[in-house]
């Protein structure tokens, strides 16, 4: 006999006092009619990554306690970060040494690394893990990063690890304003990204660099999405 089951599940929208959540439904819901009879499937519904801005961070850490997590390298974390914080790096230093990473971290140091201070990383594999040790999964996580793209992808993993409560600064901690949060380190959160040459060229470089920082970040943990915007010739 054939099933029937109900239609291919949807996604919900609502606007909060905090930033706007999405819901979706992640199990069919109905029932299923076969030959050994009826099967019920259950609907369970589950959060999406919530986006607000640097004022709505911290109304989430002060009102509903959401805990923050900061997914940045080593070097921009001893810099600047919000005092309290868990350090949790979506990226390691990679120290490899088979050929092709030589030669890559080699390039890297001689652009990247000189001009932008960026060190030389890799997907950190305990990323989750790492989370998972120090968080339940109904925890309330506020995950961030200096341009907003590193979080955003450690948050897409962290749904996908069953994580539903998790929230993103937009446009990173580069956009916080000085004195949002309570902070620790040499200088203010927005500066912690500069690093390198570009920190005694003026305000050229500056801007360049971040936009050459971002499309490397983007290329890095987006890489289909960058095939299509970028099309090889």
């Amino acid at each position: 006999m054939a099933g029937i089951i109900s239609p291919s599940p949807t996604a919900l929208s609502f606007t909060s006092n905090v930033g706007t959540r999405r819901l979706k439904a992640v199990t069919w819901a109905g029932k299923c009619i076969s030959g050994n009879g009826i099967r019920r499937r259950n609907l369970r519904i589950a959060a999406e990554v919530r986006f607000v801005n640097a004022e709505e961070a911290k109304e989430l850490i002060a009102v509903e306690g959401y805990s923050v997590v900061d997914v940045r390298d080593k070097t921009q974390f001893e810099r600047a970060h919000i005092k309290s914080c868990h350090h949790i790096p979506l990226f390691i230093q990679n120290e490899d040494n088979d050929l092709g990473t030589i030669i890559k971290r080699t390039v890297h140091n001689n652009f990247s690394g000189l001009f932008f201070g960026l060190p030389f990383t890799k997907l950190n594999p305990e990323f989750v893990k790492s989370v998972r040790n120090e968080f339940s999964q109904d925890s309330k996580l506020l995950v961030v990063c200096q341009e907003g793209l590193r979080s955003a992808a450690a948050a897409s993993r962290l749904e996908e690890a069953g994580y539903e409560n998790i929230a993103c600064v937009t446009s990173g901690l580069q956009s916080v304003k000085p004195g949002t949060f309570e902070s620790v380190g040499s200088t203010e959160l927005q500066n912690a990204g500069k690093a390198g040459l570009i920190t005694i060229q003026g305000k050229i470089s500056a801007v360049l660099g971040t936009v050459l920082v971002c499309a490397y970040l983007f290329i890095t943990l987006f890489p289909d999405q960058a095939e299509k915007l970028f099309p090889p010739s």
